[in-house]
């Protein structure tokens, strides 16, 4: 063969090559072109269609079908649509007809290592094809399914319950709110390769026809050109040469005809190009990977960024909620916590028509408590009550189990102070409460070690019930309250359980206590004495001033009833220091008129002792004029027990100033004898109670000598109260304790009768009268002391 025939040979060869390159070149392109559209085309869709956040939520059907239908729309090379919800779980699924019988892939591996908001896209071998392509799968070596896997973003969280069309429609009505998308399902679609290849045949077919017009012109050309490329053909075998000894350093250049030239240049521009594209291609690459990966940990900076301010919100309002709903000082739920429960529970024992009980818990004299030891020791008593209540609650759950149904529920609550709340639930009578209030009570009356000092405290409960007491929270907790305050005006330490007639009685202390604010003011209050005398010598030692309530309806109120209230109101102050002014002022007035009385005594409530009260009465000794010697001031065993630096020092104090003092109702309280040695005191008064032990037996007699010899010891005046009989006057002048307040020689009288029995010898004669020989006494008012 010449060598324009091998060239013209070649360059058919070439354009043959050239134009099947094009034409792959074309159809393989225009295959991506399709695809990559549809991928477009079905992004678009997701994006542009806020339904489906309400399809994938509510997955009705109509819906479900209509979406899938909608997608499998887009293109004959869809072969199938699933909607998957945002754990890969299939809601929906719609495949062409000739695909039925293909395999879904698995969720996870068309999600691997993707990010919830990524865009899915995996190819894999294999899949059905229309019977009439079959050829062209074979020829396009295989069908492949191209996966695709679409996240559907939601601006309302998914996760929530109940929700309403109309949540989603305010989330996208209004945009700037919208501080989160969800990811709350996935559209699945698959292509098929083969039909995409049918799509693309005209293009192919274009593109092969434009090739086989190109080879024949080049054809055409060759034979009419070899010619003249033959004559260049030995330099173009010179500069193939050079190129191939490496000594072609510069471009191409062919001097010839100019189709040689051209094509050349035109080569020459197609390496360029492919390398510039090449590069810039490489270039870009970069970039992007660059910005996804800054983006990627910005994402994940943001992230961590979320979760420490979720947790930090998390620990905040687990704090407000435990500040607002619960006791700082016993973690006990508090009265705002209390309420809400038990009005839940009232509703709930409505419906059911279930009973349920609240016990009103108060620790009897806490008061006492904290001004005898102090605050902290009181915290700390509130603390181990309630600690203990806890426990007696939990016990007795068993208490209220039936064999047809749970164990009861109860709640333990502290309402402030000192006191606390159980509510029963599902209890059957009130009798079950009452054995609840029970064990709650033994549990309280318990010994406390508090600053190893053993106090024992007790308590009393009011229980009531819901409905037959009361159907709603106030008035549930205030019948419970009722109880209690009756439970104490009882002695305290009971168990009480409301009834209506209670709500009277409050009523009247109400009254009671309106009345007595103004009794101050008004001037209903008054002073009786009742004077201390000399069993042998009937002379007049002192007297005691008694503080009435001469009140312009119900006239002399006895004072049981109205001191503790005057504690409770804080009116005990005022009513202290006009008792010690007036005591006072009387016995200068006394002493005036020429009547002769040694001293008066005051008697000082624990809550007057406090660190105004010495310069109360450095103001009512100047302010009346009386010699401090002639007060004596009497105190309790509530305030002698306290181990305070600033109690002992005012006693001190008070006892600088030239005041006696003289220890009231002696073995009825703490009964601690260090006291009676640390703190300088003149007179020991035994109480009534132990006056009226002496009959019952000689224990009690032998604890009044005991008291008797104890006082004698410590060098005390020894005073006795209450002695009404003979036979008790008897038993003490044989013990040689001589000074007797009583009403065997006189009731607490008014001030002008007090003067009568100052009278000289009066009280002389009437110890003439009294003959302990005579057998005239009636025997039904005698006592018994032969062990005396």
């Amino acid at each position: 063969m010449s060598i324009a025939g091998k060239i013209n040979a070649l360059i058919a060869l070439l354009a043959v090559l050239a134009g099947l390159m094009l034409t792959l070149f074309v159809g393989q392109r225009d295959y991506s072109y399709q695809r990559d559209a549809l991928i477009l085309a079905a992004s678009s869709l997701v994006g542009s269609q806020p339904r489906l956040q309400l399809t994938s939520y509510y997955r009705e059907p109509a819906d479900v079908q209509a979406t899938l239908d909608e997608f499998l729309n887009l293109s004959p090379a869809v072969k199938t649509v699933i909607l998957y919800d945002n754990e890969g779980e299939v809601i929906g699924q719609l495949n062409q007809p000739w695909s039925q019988k293909d395999l879904l892939p698995r969720f996870s591996d068309l999600r691997k290592n993707l990010s919830p908001l990524e865009r899915g896209i995996v190819t894999l071998p294999g899949g059905s094809v229309p019977a009439d392509l079959e050829l062209l799968g074979t020829l396009s070596l295989g069908e492949r399914t191209t996966s695709i896997t679409l996240p559907i973003m939601s601006v309302v969280d998914p996760t929530k319950k109940n929700l309403g069309r109309e949540d989603f429609a305010a989330a996208l009505a209004y945009p700037e709110l919208v501080k989160s998308v969800y990811v709350t399902a996935y559209i699945g679609v698959d292509l098929s390769s083969t039909v995409l290849w049918s799509l693309t045949l005209p293009t192919i077919a274009l593109s092969a026809g434009v090739g086989l017009a190109v080879v024949f012109l080049f054809w055409l050309l060759a034979r009419i050109t070899t010619r003249r490329i033959t004559a260049p053909l030995g330099m173009l075998a010179r500069v193939a040469d050079d190129i191939a000894s490496g000594k072609q350093s510069e471009p191409l250049r062919i001097r010839g005809s100019g189709e040689i030239r051209d094509i050349a240049e035109v080569l020459n521009g197609i390496i360029t190009g492919l390398h510039t594209y090449t590069r810039q291609m490489d270039t870009d690459r970069k970039i992007l990977s660059m910005k996804v990966d800054e983006r990627t940990e910005q994402l994940s900076r943001r992230k961590e960024e979320l979760h420490s301010a979720e947790q930090k919100v998390t620990e905040t309002r687990s704090k407000l909620r435990h500040a607002a709903y619960f006791d700082n000082l016993t973690s006990l739920p508090n009265r705002k916590l209390f309420t809400e429960q038990l009005t839940l529970l009232l509703r709930l024992a409505q419906r059911s028509n279930q009973n349920v009980g609240l016990l009103h818990v108060d620790i009897d004299n806490f008061k006492r408590i904290n001004d005898s030891l102090g605050p902290a020791a009181g915290d700390r008593l509130l603390r181990e009550v309630s600690q203990r209540l806890a426990a007696g609650v939990r016990d007795s759950d068993v208490l209220h189990r039936r064999s047809d149904e749970d164990s009861s529920v109860m709640d333990l609550s502290r309402l402030g102070g000192d006191e606390f709340t159980v509510v029963l639930n599902q209890i059957e009578s009130v009798d079950m409460a009452k054995r609840v209030a029970d064990r709650l009570a033994s549990a309280v009356a318990e010994p406390y070690l508090i600053d190893r000092q053993e106090v024992i405290v007790t308590s009393s409960i009011g229980i009531a019930l819901a409905p037959d007491h009361a159907d709603t929270v106030e008035s549930l907790l205030r019948a419970a309250d009722t109880a209690m305050v009756n439970a104490k005006k009882r002695g305290r330490n009971r168990v009480v359980v409301y009834d209506d007639t209670m709500e009277s009685a409050n009523r009247e202390r109400l009254q009671l206590e309106n009345d007595l604010r103004r009794a101050l003011e008004l001037g209903q209050l008054l002073l009786h004495y009742q004077p201390q005398v000399n069993a042998r010598t009937g002379e007049v030692t002192g007297a005691e001033s008694l503080v009435r309530w001469n009140h312009p309806d119900k006239g002399l109120i006895p004072p049981f009833k109205w001191i503790p209230i005057a504690e409770e109101l804080g009116l005990i102050d005022d009513v202290g220091e006009w008792v010690l002014r007036k005591a006072c002022a009387d016995l200068i007035e006394l002493r005036a008129s020429g009547h002769s009385l040694p001293k008066i005594s005051v008697n000082v409530s624990a809550l007057q002792f406090h660190d105004d009260f010495v310069a109360t009465v450095q103001s009512a000794l100047q302010e009346s004029g009386l010699p401090p010697e002639s007060l004596e001031i009497e105190l309790t065993e509530g305030v002698m027990v306290s181990n305070q630096e600033s109690i002992v020092t005012m006693v001190h104090n008070l006892k600088d100033m030239g005041l006696r003092l003289s220890i009231d109702d002696f073995g009825t309280g703490y009964s601690s004898l260090s006291y009676l040695t640390r703190f300088p005191l003149d007179e020991l008064k035994i109480d009534r109670s132990f006056v009226l032990g002496l009959a019952k037996g000689k224990q009690n007699v032998e604890l009044v000598r005991a008291i008797i010899a104890m006082a004698k010891s410590l060098g005390l005046e020894i005073v006795v109260e209450g002695v009404e009989r003979l036979e008790e006057l008897e038993f003490f002048r044989n013990q040689d304790v001589d000074i007797i307040q009583g009403f065997l020689f006189s009731q607490p009288v008014p001030l002008e009768r007090l003067r009568e029995l100052l009278a000289p010898a009066h009280f002389l004669r009437q110890l003439e009268l009294l003959n302990p020989g005579d057998d005239n006494d009636d025997s039904n008012n005698s006592i018994k002391l032969e062990q005396a």
